[in-house]
């Protein structure tokens, strides 16, 4: 695993979606998404996460 890399996966029911290098990114429900150069270029909206390590966990909106 590269040293920048970071892991998103998301644990809701719906898509989540967040910027990448200013571009759209699409992260289906219960999907897994690595980017290689870190969160440098990541825009990601509020919304309830866990991060551990270089895990990003993507959980369900906080009602």
């Amino acid at each position: 695993m590269a040293e920048n890399q970071i892991t998103i996966r998301s644990d809701r029911d719906t898509e989540y979606t967040f910027q990448y290098k200013g571009e759209d990114v699409t992260l289906k429900a219960g999907g897994i998404l690595s980017i290689a150069d870190g969160l440098e270029h990541v825009v990601l909206p509020t919304v309830a996460m866990k991060i551990i390590n270089n895990l990003i966990i993507i959980k369900q909106d906080v009602k």
